[in-house]
């Protein structure tokens, strides 16, 4: 399955991580990640416009992550021209860059793609973060459960609470974050790594 990740889905933190840890391994991939640099280069000049106190080698180092994460997915040579039925000029070089990497689904919280008269018309799907999350883990708990345990090692070795669904709500993923909490009740850490 091929995924083009919108720039929305790139700047947020919470999103960006779950769809690079959900993706999966070589041996057990459930999608392959696709990005622009346009879709990039939106996201990091959002990040920049709401944290202007980030350094710039934090940025350059968000950067370097988003595109090691998502290695063999930019789509560079795509043609813009009037074949999205969308009324948003602005959305139109997504559309290009679905069509040109044949992308199954394209992963927005942009509400111009969700439109019925717009989602019948295109030749992928349009999935919200939340919706396209529950269908990964539909596809592969497994891989859910080991983001989670992923997740949670990540914020309780920086001392912080792991409160994975509070984090995932706040990003607009609530039925997504209802299973994660089921995966995350699960788990008895440090030591106990193995699925119960």
């Amino acid at each position: 399955m091929k995924v083009l990740a919108d720039a929305n889905v790139l700047y947020s933190r919470t999103l960006l991580d779950w769809f690079g840890l959900l993706q999966g391994s070589d041996e057990q991939q459930v999608y392959h990640a696709y990005w622009t640099e346009d879709l990039l280069a939106e996201a990091l000049f959002h990040l920049r416009r709401d944290k202007p106190a980030l350094d710039g080698g934090q940025i350059s180092s968000i950067r370097d992550k988003i595109e090691k994460a998502f290695e063999g997915g930019r789509v560079d040579d795509f043609v813009i021209d009037d074949s999205f039925p969308g009324k948003d000029v602005n959305d139109r070089h997504v559309h290009a860059a679905a069509v040109t990497c044949q992308a199954d689904i394209v992963l927005t919280c942009d509400e111009g793609f969700h439109s019925e008269q717009v989602a019948d018309l295109l030749p992928y799907e349009v999935h919200k973060p939340d919706e396209f999350f529950v269908l990964v883990h539909d596809i592969a708990p497994e891989i859910v459960w080991q983001a989670t345990l992923k997740q949670t090692r990540y914020w309780v070795g920086r001392g912080k609470r792991a409160d994975l669904f509070d984090r995932l709500v706040k990003a607009g993923c609530p039925e997504f974050a209802a299973r994660v909490q089921v995966h995350q009740s699960r788990l008895s850490l440090p030591h106990d790594t193995t699925r119960p």
